[in-house]
């Protein structure tokens, strides 16, 4: 995921009018694309030719779901084999499904191992807009996914489900009769984080921070990923932050974007992970500390301007760390609600994404709720399953 992540020397994307009016509750709209009008420079490409790419794209991703679920006959029933003739599976396309499928079967072992399961699975997939070029077609889909938890099993302690919603690019080339491919499809999120992807986030390779010296910024422990942890409890009431009040930021903004913010997802702004984990924070009494954007040492964050530490997922933890408002967790599994997560995919010393925990089950499993993909109630051992080479780092708020 190319989450935003900014240079300790200040060198930055501008923040001041972003590009929150390119994006509606969360949904991202592609330029110059029509949604649900008709297409006049292809008249093949109607509104039943428009609806079947619409539903080929969500057997894609039904079947991508039904992979993860416990017991489930998507091996036998793949809703995508019934797609033949006018539109349909490319042969290259084919070869990547059964491929993702491969691996989320393998991702299903794990959890399993971890002892998550899911007992049922919902997709459900819109199609928001399309763009024609002759005999090429590009759609754009929003899917909406709600995972439930299994019934006897570790995870059943937890929520009863997990949800994302993540957004799709889906390439269609027409043959000399007229039939559609699926050729391609890509992610248009800043991120691969829902949990039935199978695509490596990526990191950018030239924007690492700099090297802590006696007056730079602190650096973070990495935390285990070992379950069970050890002991470490959190005092949820009573003190300075009101962590009830976090959550319930975080469940009302998960899969829309609060208006008094930028939103940094998509359209190459950078992922909107740590901006969000701020506002979470924010609303659960994190006081602004103002200042110059580029000090780490400062924190702050209106719908006209933003400190890089309220963006950026190193400039977080330099703020946080420094400003004695966190300390480190030993293990990923010690975070309790309001506790902030971050990951290094690519295990380069940078890291990429930020979470906060929502829930914390009786077996002391916490689960993650972010932006970039939207999630919301995520289990820790689900990223751990799922990326279990990257570098994890927790924070005590």
């Amino acid at each position: 995921m190319k989450s935003r992540r900014l240079s300790r020397k200040g060198r930055r994307t501008t923040i001041v009018g972003a590009s929150a009016a390119a994006v509606v509750a969360g949904v991202a709209l592609i330029p110059n694309w029509t949604a649900g009008a008709a297409v006049t420079n292809d008249p093949t490409v109607d509104a039943s030719t428009k609806a079947t790419f619409q539903k080929l794209a969500d057997a894609v991703f039904t079947d991508r779901t039904q992979a993860l679920v416990d017991g489930s006959t998507s091996a036998r029933t793949q809703h995508t084999k019934g797609f033949h003739g006018s539109v349909r599976l490319s042969g290259g396309q084919s070869h990547a499904q059964s491929s993702a499928l491969g691996q989320l079967r393998a991702r299903k072992n794990r959890l399993a191992k971890l002892g998550e399961k899911y007992s049922a699975g919902n997709t459900t997939v819109t199609l928001d807009a399309t763009e024609v070029h002759g005999r090429n077609a590009k759609v754009a889909v929003t899917e909406t996914t709600s995972l439930t938890y299994k019934p006897g099993t570790t995870s059943a302690k937890g929520p009863k489900t997990t949800g994302f919603q993540a957004h799709h690019e889906l390439t269609f080339r027409a043959g000399r009769h007229g039939d559609w491919q699926l050729t391609g499809i890509k992610d248009t999120d800043d991120g691969y984080l829902a949990v039935n992807q199978v695509a490596t986030p990526s990191a950018p390779k030239d924007d690492k921070p700099a090297a802590s010296s006696d007056d730079g910024p602190p650096t973070a422990p990495r935390a285990a990923t070992s379950y069970p942890a050890p002991a470490n409890p959190k005092k949820l009431t009573g003190g300075t932050y009101d962590y009830k009040a976090m959550v319930a930021y975080a469940k009302k903004y998960w899969n829309h974007y609060n208006t008094a913010y930028p939103n940094y997802n998509g359209e190459g702004a950078g992922g909107d992970c740590t901006n969000f984990v701020s506002q979470v924070l924010k609303a659960g009494g994190w006081k602004h500390v103002p200042g110059y954007t580029n000090d780490y040492t400062k924190w702050f964050g209106t719908a006209d301007i933003q400190s890089d530490s309220f963006v950026g997922v190193n400039e977080f933890s330099w703020f946080a760390l420094s400003s004695k408002r966190v300390t480190p967790l030993a293990n990923v599994y010690q975070a309790d609600l309001g506790d902030v997560i971050q990951m290094d995919f690519n295990r380069d010393g940078s890291k990429d994404h930020s979470m906060v925990v929502t829930y914390r089950d009786s077996s002391g499993v916490p689960y993650v709720t972010y932006h970039s993909t939207n999630t919301y109630n995520r289990s820790v051992a689900s990223l751990v399953a799922s990326y279990p080479t990257a570098y994890y780092y927790a924070y005590r708020t």
